[in-house]
């Protein structure tokens, strides 16, 4: 047999002067290697001669856990049976067909890779600075959304009322309109109502179709009063969250990726487009494994929701928008920390946007309207406590402001929030306060806020209180720094 006699001759003198009787510690010296390297050499010589001295193949000889050909190619059948199923999809899949072992995550990723099944991507870190929250049981909240971007065969464009379970992801809705106004919106609500039940609630964002929150009118929508009509309690995301409803944003990702991609615009009519979505959602529900769901498909915990009664499929008629001047009488409410005011011993939900703010609450047609300057900011069906009948009607009273305390008062002006600063420490005031001047004080442990002999706002002193002889001291509050151009 041939060897390199370079590095096999200098192992073999190793060798060599060990067995003459030189130590193990001075010919590793000599040559420049570890003790152990000696022995593995001398080991080697003692089992195959001088051959054995060569260099060998790292590689192993054989891979125990190496994927089975027959698994590799059923991963790359269901890869090319569904283009867009990912390595967890795949391996649900197998696991459910019985193939055991079942090969790992990564495994089934090198292979999609190795065929050119997969482009390999940098892989994304976990997004975990957002709060992931819930619903314990199914029927207990849908999330409800209006997606655009649909397109028919000719160009035009369509839009998808689409609704999910929050529990189970079990997709409640999702109707194909030509315009997504509030009588479409509606009866695509309707139809989910009729197929699956009324849930408890239903979250949406603050579009018009929704609610009249940020609207002109007085309200409430057509959406608001299906809800109030089958005892749906209707709740809005804050503005600007998207992720409140990240169910059912994560639903119109899928459907974009797995439906959409294969039906942009092939269809002629909305009838074909909603016949082929209606498809799709039926082998999302019953079919296809979700991640959050442990790799089942969302029907099997849709099917543990309790039954719940029929919906009240009524169209309810939508009146006139009322001036006003013409709204019955309401009561003066403000809204604490949490975004919510009390009226008959029940908590209203209004908004954090608008804690610290004073809003008029109006009782009509078993619905609570709650109104900010003039403008409908929420609607609620009315409850009443199970241990009390019908309030009784009070007479409304108008607010009255007390006069600031007398005593050391400094001066400070409302940023565009609607807070100050003292002593270190913010303080609300409101937004409808912004940019003016108001005057601050230390009233019997509190801070009290007040504006030309009305008193606006009292806290409870959160600031330390060694730090108030500096804010006493600046009484017109720190100069601001002139902006160089």
């Amino acid at each position: 047999m041939l060897v390199e006699l370079k590095a096999v001759e200098q192992r073999y003198r190793a060798v060599i002067d060990v067995l003459d009787g030189m130590s193990v510690t001075d010919v590793a010296r000599r040559n420049g290697v570890s003790r152990q390297s000696v022995h593995t050499w001398l080991r080697r010589y003692a089992n195959g001669g001088m051959a054995a001295l060569a260099d060998k193949s790292s590689k192993p000889e054989s891979c125990p856990h190496q994927m089975a050909p027959v698994t590799e190619a059923r991963v790359i059948s269901l890869r090319r049976e569904h283009p867009r199923w990912g390595p967890r999809s795949i391996r649900t899949r197998l696991a459910n067909e019985g193939f055991a072992p079942v090969p790992g995550l990564s495994s089934i990723y090198r292979t999609l890779v190795r065929h050119h099944l997969l482009e390999p991507t940098q892989r994304k870190r976990a997004r975990s600075d957002y709060k992931r929250w819930e619903r314990s049981r199914s029927m207990e909240l849908w999330q409800m959304d209006v997606v655009g971007r649909f397109h028919l065969a000719d160009g035009t464009e369509v839009k998808v009322v689409t609704g999910v379970d929050d529990h189970s992801r079990f997709c409640v809705c999702a109707r194909v309109v030509a315009r997504a106004t509030a009588r479409p919106v509606c009866e695509a609500l309707q139809w989910a109502l009729r197929t699956h039940g009324v849930p408890d609630q239903i979250l949406t964002d603050n579009g018009k179709v929704f609610t009249n929150r940020f609207g002109q009118g007085p309200g409430p929508v057509l959406f608001d009063r299906i809800c109030a009509n089958n005892g749906i309690r209707h709740l809005l995301t804050a503005p600007y969250s998207p992720t409140t409803t990240g169910k059912v944003e994560r639903f119109h990702k899928t459907m974009r990726s797995d439906f959409l991609v294969d039906h942009h615009r092939v269809h002629t009519t909305i009838e074909e487009l909603q016949a082929a979505l209606d498809e799709w959602v039926a082998e999302y529900n019953t079919q296809r494994p979700h991640q959050s769901l442990g790799d089942r498909p969302p029907v099997e915990r849709f099917a543990l929701a309790a039954t719940h009664r029929a919906a009240d499929l009524e169209m309810p008629e939508v009146p006139d928008e009322v001036p006003l001047s013409q709204r019955p009488p309401g009561v003066n409410r403000w809204v604490d920390q949490r975004g919510s005011i009390g009226l008959g011993g029940v908590r209203y939900r209004v908004g954090a946007t608008f804690a610290g703010e004073s809003v008029e609450v109006v009782v009509r047609s078993g619905l609570v309207e709650i109104l900010h300057a003039g403008v409908l900011v929420a609607t609620h069906a009315e409850r009443r406590r199970a241990d009390k009948g019908p309030a009784p009607q009070r007479a409304q009273r108008s607010g009255r402001s007390r006069p600031p305390t007398s005593g050391m008062t400094v001066t400070r002006r409302v940023d565009q929030g609607g807070s100050i600063s003292f002593a270190g420490a913010g303080y609300r005031v409101g937004r409808s306060w912004a940019r003016q001047v108001v005057e601050v004080a230390i009233v019997a442990g509190s801070v009290q806020i007040s504006s030309k002999g009305k008193v606006i706002r009292v806290h409870a002193i959160r600031h330390d209180r060694s730090k108030e002889h500096g804010a006493f001291a600046t009484p017109q509050g720190r100069p601001r720094k002139a902006q160089v151009a």
